[in-house]
């Protein structure tokens, strides 16, 4: 049996640009979990048997629109706090990258994210621990070289 092309977690990043021309992109420090989710919203609609009205009806689906999320969350690193806290108080989406590394290739998907949610907590004993949230506006490119 051939053994699966794998990643550990440091191949798998989430980029934030910087919003310069040209615009650089990196990586908050401090994530220790991170997601990426698409999503595709569906329109159902019941699709009866012309020949056989009695028959039971399936169901059609049509694609309206699709949509991704990031989320990250892991231990406060100093330097990266006000980098979050900028891109929370921004009124306009900014580019970000999620960069697979797969040792041979690198896939990068880049589109425009808002910052929707922005956490922080901690435990007695424990250090200050953030969590985010991000979710796309408009569509993506997604490039494997």
């Amino acid at each position: 049996m051939a053994k699966p092309v794998t990643m550990r977690f440091g191949k798998f990043r989430v980029l934030l640009g910087d919003g310069a021309d040209p615009e650089v992109f990196g990586a908050p420090c401090g994530f220790t979990q991170r997601s990426f989710n698409r999503t595709k919203e569906l329109n159902e609609e019941v699709i009866p048997d012309c020949d056989d009205e009695d028959e039971v009806a399936h169901t059609g689906r049509n694609a309206v629109s699709r949509s991704a999320s990031i989320s990250g969350s892991g231990v406060l690193a100093k330097s990266a706090y006000p980098i979050w806290k900028a891109f929370y108080e921004a009124n306009e989406s900014k580019n970000c990258k999620v960069e697979f590394d797969w040792g041979t290739e690198v896939t990068t998907v880049t589109q425009k994210f808002h910052l929707s949610s922005f956490e922080l907590s901690a435990d007695l004993g424990a250090n200050v621990q953030i969590s985010v949230q991000m979710d796309s506006d408009g569509g993506y490119t997604e490039v494997t070289v």
